[in-house]
């Protein structure tokens, strides 16, 4: 079992959803339940499920865990980038939050391969 409060990815997959609320906070009131939702929604699920798998008690069920986590990242990536798209959020919002996404991604890769 690790902590998960010790984990730098957890740490900082908790600063980048709070960016992400921050981000969306300024999305037009129509996205409130579209892709505001959705990217509040799958950017919590990334810290979530670190911490959820930190819980297991087998490296083998953390690394499932840690692999849902990498699907939440990759989809609040893409919706980013629909937003980006629709004009929602500047080019250098984008690429701020992308290369903190990254570096979260990368570090749970990385991470990930520990366990097996």
């Amino acid at each position: 079992m690790h902590r998960f409060k010790d984990l730098e990815i957890w740490k900082k997959s908790r600063v980048f959803c709070s960016s992400i609320y921050g981000i969306t906070s300024k999305f037009p009131e129509s996205e409130k339940f579209g892709l505001t939702n959705q990217l509040r929604r799958a950017s919590v699920s990334i810290p979530s499920n670190i911490a959820e798998g930190s819980s297991r008690n087998s490296n083998k069920d953390f690394s499932r865990f840690l692999q849902i986590t990498l699907g939440s990242a990759y989809e609040v990536e893409t919706q980013l980038l629909i937003a980006s798209d629709l004009n929602f959020i500047s080019k250098e919002e984008l690429d701020k939050l992308l290369l903190e996404l990254n570096s979260i991604i990368k570090m749970t890769s990385k991470f990930k391969s520990t366990l097996s």
